[in-house]
């Protein structure tokens, strides 16, 4: 298959980056807005969560789907591939487990109490379903913002990265 120039190369790279800091700038934002924000009734407890599903939406889930989209470009159309490399096959790893804890469990959980702050309003300060997947959303939403640096990190460093034949010690 044909590779990627360089002018596709740098253009693939600058979506990649607008993709990733949107799925980590959305996530850290929906956390801040879980801790930060104290709402004093039934109609603030709606519209901020009411947000949050904007957030997630708009910001996390076209970062997600983006940075899926450009990943398969770069394996597909230039040198780096699929699994070339172990800090590859790691990242590939962390993303698909993310989109999957996103899609199945986070996304869900959000849109959940999105309806029950819409129909109870402060009475879902009572609900224990509302409460625990509050508390869920949170955790589990630090633990991707963690995954997500983890990927920041490997696309940075490169680690474990395969030598080359020239590299390899002389016998």
């Amino acid at each position: 298959m044909k590779k990627l120039g360089i002018t596709g190369l740098r253009w693939l790279k600058i979506l990649h980056l607008l993709f990733a800091s949107l799925w980590l700038g959305g996530a850290v934002s929906l956390i801040l807005v879980m801790v930060l924000t104290d709402p004093a009734g039934g109609d603030e407890l709606y519209a901020v969560h009411a947000a949050m599903k904007i957030i997630d939406d708009f910001v996390i889930i076209t970062g997600a789907n983006g940075c899926l989209v450009t990943g398969l470009a770069y394996g597909i159309w230039t040198r780096w591939g699929f699994f070339r490399q172990n800090w590859l096959t790691v990242k590939w790893i962390l993303v698909i487990l993310q989109v999957a804890l996103g899609t199945f469990f986070l996304g869900p959980w959000l849109n959940g109490n999105v309806e029950i702050a819409r129909t109870e309003r402060a009475a879902a300060l009572s609900n224990p379903i509302f409460l625990k997947q509050e508390s869920l959303n949170l955790n589990w939403g630090v633990v991707q913002v963690v995954l997500l640096l983890i990927v920041l990190w490997l696309s940075v460093k490169k680690p474990w990265k395969k030598k080359k034949k020239s590299d390899a010690p002389a016998a």
